[in-house]
């Protein structure tokens, strides 16, 4: 016979469990999430405690050393092992070391787009402690010039489907940079790196090359359009791309997935969390040139695919595929990204199948970051007692019109209620440092807001609003100052405002993002003042945007008024202009729209405007 306590203990555990059900939800999915990341955080302090710092380069050499076959990039049907990558990049590093100048600690620029080679010479250039600055493969002319200027490279090396990209700029490059081309034919004044990697060692150069002096020391440059001004180098530390890294397997990624990476590389996102988390799980990765809605699934299931990286778009592009037989036909368990709405969450998971989607949140350069870790449709992560001891942020009240935070009477700022949207912001400290840009101080410092709630304490002014609910889920609102997203990237407005600017019939330009339905982020618009006596051309406009902007800046929109308003501190109102958006039915000024098949701009009409909104005609 059982003792007289058993059935009460019995009783009492049903109630608690009962109790945290009701009460506490998400109690063991925060505690599991909460012990994963002091896990990590207590690995990296022993391996610093033992005088080991231990980075992602040298995460893959052990790797490499471990399971030398095991594939670690399939491109396009060739499979290349851990080994074939590590002997790869050890030419790299040998090229380098037998005839460049280059030493550690100096900075390499990498323009390629995805393929193996932007991987091989990335790890190479780490093998010899270079820092490497990856340009965005999509910007050219002047915007690429002023990348590069930015962050101080010794050498370029450009991938052979860019060579004519660079071969623009060539004669306007800084002295002193030589730049490489992975083409055995190239432009005068370009060397052949890959007639010289035919010809070298794969050899492994000395460690003491490459070993790190400290984990906050520069291991990437990553550029950002940031909130204002010209892309910025974001100087992504080691500590920074070991937490990057951790991403994947923080949502429970194992060594026995296959990770499809469609992203850019020169993102963090396909960067460090897909190539640095594949390395980190000792993963096999599936890499694509370049995302095709079309092939996604096929490609899912030609290489078993299990996990896939994704952004809002893709998601929704993948939703407006016609639908075929077998979509639910795959080994696709996992998908990592951010950005998806809500509507395309639920409409992916109902037509795709019984996928997690791991939607997370974080800058390329901020020391912030949420991890979806529930599941919530619609949230970028979820805050509690214990993560708020981990990392200290809060979310604040914002004036819209005035583009700046507010302050009360004693000068601190405001802390919004739940349900409210705030500024996201987060504490600058030892824990969490922020690493700032290459190049000019003022960039950095335009990031941090000093004297939040009291005296010298200094937070990272991420740029984001955010909402944060009863059950402390956490959604992204709306992003501020001059930076909007369209088509997976951040569009800056003042670069985009300056090359239209460069027309000698415009006076002055105003840029902004406008909402569209059915699209992730905003389609860009331009506000133009015409000088007087000058006439606008509408085809110069076209010319000039197409010449001088990736596709994804260029304004879909255009609209000539004869003043613009500006706000007190004398900068050019947007908050009015992006309410009233590109609507001819609200708005008396003459309204343009993007046409590719005329290569112009053409009359925004009502006609138009309604084949725009139904989703007759695409942007």
């Amino acid at each position: 016979m059982l003792p007289s306590w058993v059935p009460g203990l019995a009783a009492a555990v049903v109630f608690l469990h009962v109790l945290q059900k009701l009460a506490f939800p998400y109690f063991w999915a925060d505690l599991w999430y909460l012990l994963k990341v002091v896990r990590y955080g207590i690995r990296l302090k022993m391996y610093e405690q033992r005088g080991e710092l231990f980075t992602v380069l040298d995460r893959f050499l052990s790797l490499a050393n471990k399971q030398p076959q095991k594939p670690f990039i399939i491109y396009e049907g060739d499979v290349h092992t851990y080994q074939d990558v590590d002997k790869r990049s050890n030419r790299v590093a040998r090229v380098f070391l037998n005839h460049s100048a280059l030493k550690r600690g100096d900075t390499v620029a990498l323009l390629m787009s995805n393929e193996p080679d932007f991987v091989h010479v990335w790890f190479g250039l780490a093998k010899l402690g270079c820092v490497v600055a990856f340009l965005n493969s999509n910007i050219r002319s002047t915007s690429l010039l002023h990348c590069i200027r930015s962050c101080e490279p010794k050498a370029v090396v450009v991938g052979a489907d860019l060579l004519g990209t660079v071969e623009e700029i060539l004669p306007s490059l800084p002295e002193g940079i030589t730049v490489w081309g992975m083409n055995d034919s190239v432009p005068q004044g370009v060397t052949s790196l890959k007639e010289k990697l035919s010809m070298a060692s794969d050899k492994p150069v000395p460690r003491s090359h490459h070993v790190a002096s400290s984990l906050k020391s520069p291991h990437l440059y990553i550029f950002t359009s940031g909130t204002t001004g010209l892309p910025k180098a974001a100087v992504i530390s080691q500590l920074q791309a070991l937490k990057g890294s951790a991403g994947l397997w923080a949502f429970g990624c194992t060594a026995n997935d296959i990770i499809y990476i469609t992203l850019p590389l020169y993102h963090s996102s396909g960067a460090l969390l897909g190539i640095g988390g594949c390395v980190e799980l000792g993963a096999t990765c599936v890499l694509k040139k370049k995302f095709s809605a079309s092939q996604f699934w096929n490609d899912c299931r030609k290489y078993n695919v299990t996990v896939f990286q994704y952004i809002g778009e893709l998601c929704r592009y993948l939703c407006k595929q016609p639908k075929r037989e077998g979509e639910k036909d795959h080994q696709v368990r996992l998908a990592v990204g951010n950005g998806v709405r809500s509507d395309v969450w639920r409409e992916f998971l109902d037509r795709f199948g019984n996928i997690k989607m791991c939607e997370l949140y974080g800058a390329t350069e901020g020391n912030i970051c949420f991890m979806n870790h529930t599941g919530k449709i619609g949230s970028i992560g979820r805050t509690n007692f214990f993560y708020k001891l981990l990392f200290t942020f809060d979310l604040i009240k914002y004036d819209f019109q005035k583009d700046e935070p507010i302050r009360n009477e004693q000068g601190w700022c405001i802390h919004v209620r739940k349900g409210e949207p705030g500024l996201l912001i987060s504490r600058v400290n030892e824990k969490n440092p922020f690493f700032g840009y290459a190049g000019s101080k003022k960039h950095t410092e335009k990031k941090l807001l000093c004297d939040v709630f009291k005296k010298g304490d200094v937070y990272f002014n991420t740029g984001d609003l955010m909402v944060q609910d009863e059950e402390n889920f956490l959604y992204f609102w709306d992003r501020i100052g001059d930076t909007f997203r369209w088509k997976g990237e951040n569009v800056a407005t003042t670069e985009v405002a300056d090359v239209i600017g460069m027309l000698d019939f415009i006076q002055e330009t105003n840029v902004y993002g406008v909402a569209v339905s059915d699209y992730e982020g905003k389609a860009g618009m331009a506000s133009i003042i015409l000088k007087q006596n000058k006439s606008l051309d509408l085809e110069k406009v076209y010319e000039q945007v197409v010449t001088f902007l990736p596709a994804y800046a260029c304004p879909r929109f255009l609209r000539i008024q004869e003043k613009m308003e500006t706000t007190g501190t004398f900068k050019l109102q947007k908050f009015q202009l992006v309410e009233e958006g590109f609507s001819p039915l609200k708005i008396s000024d003459p309204l343009y729209f993007m046409d590719n098949l005329k290569k112009s701009y053409v009359p925004l009409t009502k006609e138009l405007y309604n084949q725009i909104m139904l989703g007759e005609i695409k942007l």
